[in-house]
């Protein structure tokens, strides 16, 4: 049998088992050990499985995962959404559609220390869902602003998504941090300008309410000056060569103890839980990785990434409409599978068929844009009927809200998701431009 087919097969066979709801680690470990055994023999199989987990487990970029994970965990548990929306909402939540924003700001600066799309959306619902339903907000504004609001969690650095991306690609973790910074700027800025038309269209789905007293957003702003402090350490510290993203990783997971402890929101119950929470997202992103590095050498042996790299530079076809074609395939398969597996099944294929390609930029930049672009694209599909992750997470957290108008809600912010895709394809340096400012 031709490797082509092999590879082809495999594929198809992947994607029928994920359909089906298969465990995607195993799903990606199985089909891959079977195409490895036909594409060269048993025996080079288990050769190759003695040594692979240790060498991919064992390395350095592995490690800053549940560190990260961990500072997630324990920034959840400490109590820090509630002070983080309330100082959004000191300053801007008396606007129409405020507390709306407020709740997109508040998951801008949590996912800045979480670094998880499902514990972002998750946390900040506990907080802000109630002040939204109290002032009046309709369902599918509140509902759809924070799950558009969680997605900030894999932009946002530190971001699990991109570490992943970065294993694969062998890029810089850190450029890939500060290439994210812009890009995520704009979704923040996107989502409120949503809000905004939206309820200037819609006057009774986001109501103004009397502001806050001045003494009282001081007070707010205030109460989360350690919050920005551990984010300006810990990314500060990274972006200014002081520490290696690990070493960033582990300051962040003392100070944030450190913090949830003086505050009096983390308690021993608390810390011992974020530890299991911990091990159990550690563990099954591992177990993902590892079945996805199965599936992608056995991909490697049928030489499918290769020649189809070859086959779009020898095609003549633009560039850009490749980079479209990746685009709207993400946007397809984004309604049906979730972000980690998205980039763990795709990426060893479409990187070097992006690399091939002449976007008249340097490898290093067209890396950094693939990357965001592909992280941003991905991150749509968490808000994306039927299967977006956070559409559920919010749905089981906001039982009085019908799962319909949820899906509703999230309408402006994916139509606002795709003008932000079309303003990162056509000006590509806002993916690079700040790691060119800071090199220099």
């Amino acid at each position: 049998m031709e490797p082509l087919t092999i590879a082809l097969g495999m594929i198809v066979i992947l994607l029928a088992l994920i359909f089906l709801r298969m465990p995607i680690a195993l799903a990606m470990g199985g089909v891959g050990a079977a195409g490895y055994m036909l594409l060269a023999s048993p025996s080079s199989l288990l050769f190759y499985l003695d040594t692979a987990w240790v060498d991919k487990f064992m390395s350095y970029e592995m490690a800053i995962v549940p560190l990260f994970i961990l500072m997630g965990h324990i920034a959840t548990r400490s109590g820090i959404s509630a002070k983080l929306f309330a100082a959004s909402n000191a300053w801007i939540g008396h606007y129409r559609g405020g507390l709306a924003m407020a709740a997109v700001a508040g998951c801008a600066m949590f996912g800045s220390i979480s670094g998880s799309s499902l514990a972002t959306a998750s946390t900040m619902a506990r907080v802000a869902l109630p002040e939204m339903r109290k002032h009046g907000y309709s369902g599918a504004l509140s509902a759809g602003s924070l799950a558009a609001g969680g997605t900030l969690g894999i932009l946002i650095p530190p971001s699990i998504v991109l570490i992943i991306y970065a294993l694969l690609t062998e890029q810089n973790i850190v450029k890939l941090f500060l290439a994210a910074t812009i890009p995520a700027t704009l979704a923040v800025l996107g989502f409120c300008a949503a809000i905004a038309i939206f309820v200037r269209i819609y006057p009774h789905h986001g109501p103004n309410h009397d502001p806050v007293p001045f003494r009282d957003r001081l007070k707010a702003t205030l109460g989360i000056w350690h919050i920005v402090g551990i984010f300006v350490v810990v990314l500060g510290g990274i972006y200014g060569g002081f520490f290696t993203p690990a070493e960033g990783a582990s300051v962040g997971v003392v100070l944030t103890l450190i913090l949830g402890i003086v505050s009096g929101g983390l308690g021993v119950r608390d810390m011992v839980a974020s530890l299991i929470d911990t091990a159990a997202a550690s563990a099954m992103i591992f177990a993902i990785v590892f079945g996805a590095d199965i599936f992608n050498v056995a991909l490697a042996l049928s030489r499918m990434p290769t020649d189809v790299a070859a086959w779009f530079s020898a095609s003549g076809m633009a560039p850009m409409l490749v980079m479209l074609g990746i685009v709207a395939f993400y946007l397809v398969m984004g309604c049906v599978m979730d972000s980690l597996s998205m980039i763990l099944l795709t990426v060893p294929v479409f990187f070097p068929t992006i690399m091939a390609l002449d976007f008249g930029m340097t490898p290093e930049h067209t890396a950094l844009w693939f990357g965001i672009i592909t992280l941003v694209v991905v991150e749509m599909g968490m808000i994306t009927p039927p299967v977006g992750m956070n559409l559920f997470v919010i749905s089981s957290m906001a039982k009085h809200i019908p799962l319909k108008q949820i899906f509703a809600g999230t309408v402006p912010f994916i139509l606002s998701e795709l003008v932000r895709v079309s303003i990162l394809i056509a000006f590509p340096a806002l993916s690079y431009g700040l790691v060119d400012l800071v090199a220099n």
